[in-house]
């Protein structure tokens, strides 16, 4: 099941494993924060693009009865999230696909009751490069741009349907009115702090496909307490019995 230099790595408190090598980009932070924060169906059909390792399909597999689906251009990765999958037993219910997200949109489209995506964040222009090609292509849109992502996106989704995503405060503006341009509505937004006299520096959102204009900004969530620890909400998610952000509960979504 393992190559050499991979390991297999527990995946929070699921009793689940991921298997991860240090030449490749490991899973982080934004991928858990938003397999917790999007809105899941019970059931259905549900997609995780650029799935990397696939830490978010098998993440929402705690979360849902649903299929789950992850697409990935990179054949290494998609080989590692596949290993994972069988290792956690979830070959029924979670399928890893290698392929190109840009190719995909055509072939099943409006099928998907959620879309998830954790891109990169960084234009080819900005920045140098990792010389890894693994770590460039996490980090930089050297297969995909954002409007790929989010034109793929409202393919895939069925009207009515959601798409949830993270990414940097600073891409904001290009987000929104990407969705809005692809068909998606903007409905939910939650800025993560990495403490709380600090900047944002992730940002949370979710769209509806063909939705109504009313866009929810919700409390932020703090990452470190002024102990220098983990927030009550995200030890709550790391090790505690939570599947979902705290204010996941408190919210009515109109569509």
């Amino acid at each position: 099941m393992l190559l050499p230099h991979e390991r297999a790595d527990d995946l929070l408190r699921n009793n689940l494993k991921i298997i991860q090598a240090d030449d490749v980009f490991s899973f982080s932070m934004d991928a858990v924060l938003l397999a917790r924060f999007c809105s899941v169906p019970p059931r259905g059909r549900v997609m995780d693009l650029c799935t990397g390792n696939g830490v978010i399909p098998m993440l929402l597999s705690t979360r849902t009865q649903a299929e789950i689906w992850g697409l990935e251009i990179q054949e290494r990765l998609a080989d590692m999230a596949a290993r994972s999958v069988r290792l956690n037993g979830l070959e029924e219910r979670v399928h890893i696909e290698q392929g190109d997200l840009k190719e995909y949109r055509s072939r099943e489209a409006g099928l998907f009751d959620l879309v998830t995506v954790n891109p990169p964040y960084l234009p080819v222009s900005a920045g140098e490069q990792n010389g890894n090609v693994h770590f460039a292509a996490a980090r930089h849109e050297i297969f995909c741009t954002l409007e790929d992502v989010l034109q793929t996106c409202s393919r895939l989704t069925r009207f009515g349907g959601k798409v949830a995503m993270v990414h940097r405060p600073g891409r904001l503006t290009d987000i929104l009115e990407g969705m809005r341009k692809a068909g998606l509505e903007p409905k939910r937004l939650r800025f993560v702090h990495p403490k709380a006299e600090e900047e944002a520096n992730m940002v949370l959102v979710e769209g509806i496909r063909g939705g109504k204009p009313d866009l929810r900004l919700l409390p932020p969530l703090v990452v470190y307490g002024p102990d220098g620890q983990y927030s009550a909400e995200l030890m709550e998610v790391y090790y505690g019995s939570a599947d979902s952000l705290r204010v996941e509960n408190k919210e009515r979504v109109s569509e």
